[in-house]
């Protein structure tokens, strides 16, 4: 009981310094420390548990450093919260970069940034699932050799005749016409695209063709936001 009551004395004092300097600590507003310091007291008030008994010292000991090590970890946790939550984002936006977040009211489709920095996205073309980057340095929608032949593209019947230039330099590539192209909740028809020759691109582009039929586009905290 001595230990809880040290323990709840050392929080209340930490409230009236809060209180009395009317500011922050590390960085902490009033209301966000004193949540921490709600917190606090509850673990407190469950490791008290363990001292309701006669023990050893050393367990004691043992006791109060595993408990000073929950704290620590749970005030930092709360502190960069923010940052902890863009990470988890990236990790979600490589894992699963189809799960995009649709908001229907505003005919929105929102995407994670992956860990490599750029936005990949699950796209259907003529209703084929699609692994694309969003690139607005692309003038149009790309695809690579083995997408054109997964959409059903004849690529007999393309004419590699377009320059196009590329961070390897320009190259040529084949003007063709997408029937369909459907990213989250958003459709459109009859895009144009080019087809890279084989082994010139790795992994097709969402383009300018596609995206400047939108109503507007964002990137904000590490998410895309693609507006119908």
């Amino acid at each position: 009981m001595l230990f809880i009551g040290v323990a709840l004395l050392i929080s209340i004092a930490l409230a009236l310094i809060i209180s009395v300097d009317a500011g922050s600590l590390i960085g902490l507003t009033q209301e966000q420390t004193g949540q921490i310091i709600a917190l606090i007291m509850v673990l407190i008030l469950v490791a008290g548990g363990a001292f309701s008994r006669r023990i050893k010292l050393s367990e004691i000991l043992r006791s109060i450093i595993l408990w000073v090590i929950i704290f620590t970890i749970a005030i930092i946790a709360y502190i960069y919260r923010e940052d902890i939550g863009k990470f988890a984002g990236r990790i979600a936006g490589e894992l699963a970069p189809a799960s995009a977040n649709i908001s229907s009211d505003a005919g929105a489709a929102a995407f994670h940034r992956s860990l490599d920095g750029s936005f990949k996205l699950n796209v259907r073309i003529n209703n084929v699932r699609v692994k694309m980057i969003f690139d607005t340095g692309a003038s149009l929608v790309v695809l690579n050799h083995e997408d054109a032949v997964r959409v059903g593209l004849n690529l007999g019947n393309l004419k590699y005749n377009v320059r196009v230039q590329t961070a390897n330099g320009i190259t040529k590539a084949a003007s063709v016409v997408l029937e369909k192209i459907t990213v989250g909740n958003i459709e459109r028809n009859n895009i144009r695209a080019f087809v890279a020759q084989d082994d010139l691109l790795e992994t097709s582009l969402l383009g300018m063709s596609f995206l400047e039929t939108l109503s507007g586009y964002s990137v904000k905290n590490d998410v895309l936001e693609l507006i119908n």
